[in-house]
């Protein structure tokens, strides 16, 4: 622990970008990536998305770490990690909504613990947070896409509860836009809010 002066050079930005298929998350993230950077090959894209990244190549000599499932948040972790090691300043994670409902992520973990399903939270949520702690902790710039589906709420119309749609939700667990710098919501026409 230690007393300093703020230096706004040293902080470590950490985006979300977060839309549908198609709202330009994967190309948004690399620009991003390079213009916090200045350089292709100081940008590393761990990719869940199956190695879609490879067709911004293009753009310049980027870094990749192709990752399938099972998308546990160890995967991730690891997979991050490596790209730090290697000196890489921005690590785009395309998409963390595989960590949480992908093949092997946490949903499907947690379909497949036996016992009760309200208790196997406990077992698996410290998995996850470590995911967000690795994002949040990472000494490089993180720029993470999150895919999103339509979100519902239930209202009550002639005395029955009918589901009405409410707009765009990232998938990933609730509340990961607080811990984040900031997230950038794109729609289709590729016009970003935030």
């Amino acid at each position: 622990m230690q007393l300093q002066t703020a230096e706004r050079k040293k902080a470590k930005i950490k985006i979300g970008l977060q839309g549908s298929s198609g709202s330009g998350k994967s190309l948004s993230a690399l620009l991003l990536a390079h213009g916090l950077c200045n350089s292709w090959n100081r940008v590393c894209v761990v990719d869940s998305e199956n190695k879609s990244s490879h067709l911004y190549s293009h753009l310049g000599a980027y870094n990749v770490i192709d990752i399938s499932a099972p998308f546990s948040p160890e995967k991730f972790i690891e997979a991050l990690n490596m790209a730090v090691k290697a000196g890489m300043e921005v690590v785009i994670l395309d998409s963390i909504s595989a960590e949480w409902d992908g093949a092997g992520g946490i949903i499907d973990i947690h379909s497949g613990m036996a016992g009760n399903s309200f208790t196997n939270w406990s077992k698996i949520t410290p998995r996850h947070n470590a995911f967000i702690n690795a994002i949040l902790q990472s000494p490089v710039h993180v720029l993470a896409t999150i895919r999103s589906k339509q979100d519902y709420v239930l209202v009550e119309k002639n005395g029955k509860q009918v589901p009405e749609k409410v707009g765009l939700k990232g998938i990933q667990r609730d509340n990961l836009d607080y811990e984040l710098t900031i997230v950038f919501n794109l729609d289709i026409k590729h016009n970003a809010t935030i």
